[in-house]
């Protein structure tokens, strides 16, 4: 079976994740998609297919040659949920010709809005109806893998090391990682397969704080309000005013770092703020967050002590300074690429991956690509012959041919 066939099978499953949810996974919907690969990984031979309570699903191929490492595949089974997650109506434009693709919902899929997609001309474009995203991020990484398992087990005489496999819920809401048992995992190493581009190789992302910034402010009727009112709500604008304007994601690209506010509540009383804080470099990224602290030690010196509370949590750190001393990860990636006929590319990640919290776990887990386009919106898609090619690097990754 195709790679592409398999995404075809499990974008029909509804994966969607729910941040506001406090279990593990968010939505039990994300087990019926586990369940059922648990199934199929025991169809293939994968005897210890598994999925826990929490809706990890595990399962590995055993080593068939010494001294080889052991390596782990690693994709997510959860949709966003930003955008309506089903049903899901795929479609395929066979031999697309790199211009305009109207979707049946309506819509059209514009190269000019969307330029990624020129380059699936000639081969089999996978597109939803526009009204649905597809979940290719990352249904397409799991079909990969699922289809280079199928091969490895057809093929007893390539010689590989152990193949560790998880397929975690959650990702999208930034628990991919949380309760992902590397122990039991028990590979020396991993990879995500959850990217865009084939050809891309990622081994550095942003290090990422959450800020809280709380406004207390005192209300009086606004008649007689002089000297007496403090509106909260107007001092965390004049919080959000003293970060710098330049320093937001529209306004940043690769390596710069920015502050993101993603939520505002306020009135007289109380006022609310909520960031996140990114930068790929560890030191302006503890700047950034020093930089919040003297923010509100200023209006707090301003208006008076205790009227500005900032809490920042650190979310994640970037995956490079730990994968750095142990680059052959990256380079047998690389090299599978070009085995594959691909030029590889390092892109550093604009955001976060389930590797790099599992390399700080102790599981060094660079991402590789899965082919995929225009993620987390009506307009997702993938061709089908890229992930053919993926399915080959991955293949190239863990078994010697």
């Amino acid at each position: 079976m195709r790679a592409y066939e398999r995404l075809l099978k499990y974008v029909g499953f509804d994966t969607a994740s729910d941040e506001n949810s406090p279990t593990c996974p968010s939505t039990e919907k994300q087990k019926l998609l586990g369940a059922a690969l648990v199934e199929e990984m025991k169809a293939l031979g994968i005897r210890d297919a598994r999925m826990d309570e929490h809706g990890y699903v595990y399962g590995s191929i055993a080593a068939n040659a010494h001294n080889r490492p052991a390596i782990g595949l690693i994709a997510h089974m959860d949709v966003v949920d930003c955008v309506p997650s089903a049903p899901v109506k795929p479609a395929i434009v066979r031999d697309y010709d790199g211009g305009r693709v109207p979707l049946a919902g309506g819509d059209v899929l514009d190269p000019a809005v969307f330029p990624a997609v020129a380059r699936a001309k000639g081969k089999s474009l996978i597109v939803t109806d526009g009204t649905t995203s597809l979940g290719a991020d990352d249904k397409a990484g799991i079909a990969e893998i699922m289809t280079a398992c199928e091969a490895v087990l057809a093929h007893p005489e390539w010689k590989h090391g152990r193949i560790a496999i998880g397929f975690t819920p959650d990702e999208e809401i930034g628990r991919g990682a949380d309760l992902f048992d590397v122990p039991g995992f028990d590979a020396d190493f991993a990879y995500t397969v959850d990217g865009g581009a084939v050809g891309e190789i990622n081994f550095e992302n942003f290090n990422a704080a959450a800020g809280q910034v709380t406004v207390h402010g005192r209300s009086v009727h606004p008649g007689s309000a002089k000297g007496i009112m403090l509106n909260a709500a107007l001092v965390a604008m004049e919080f959000a005013g003293m970060l710098p304007p330049e320093e937001r994601p529209e306004y940043t690209e690769g390596y710069e770092g920015f502050f993101h506010l993603c939520d505002m509540k306020g009135q007289e009383e109380t006022a609310s703020l909520q960031y996140i804080i990114r930068d790929h470099d560890r030191v302006r990224f503890e700047s950034r967050k020093a930089q919040f602290q003297d923010i509100a030690a200023a209006l707090n010196e301003k208006y008076g002590a205790g009227t500005v509370e900032v809490q920042v949590k650190d979310s994640y750190y970037n995956m490079r300074e730990l994968i750095e001393p142990q680059m052959e990860i990256v380079d047998r990636a690389c090299a599978a690429y070009r085995a594959a006929g691909v030029e590889p590319v390092s892109a550093p990640i604009r955001g976060g991956t389930d590797g790099a919290r599992l390399t700080y776990m102790g599981l060094p887990t660079p991402n590789i690509a899965t082919g995929g386009m225009n993620f987390h919106g009506r307009f997702e898609c993938i061709a089908a012959e890229d992930m053919d090619t993926m399915v080959e690097v991955i293949l190239g990754i863990v078994a010697e041919r």
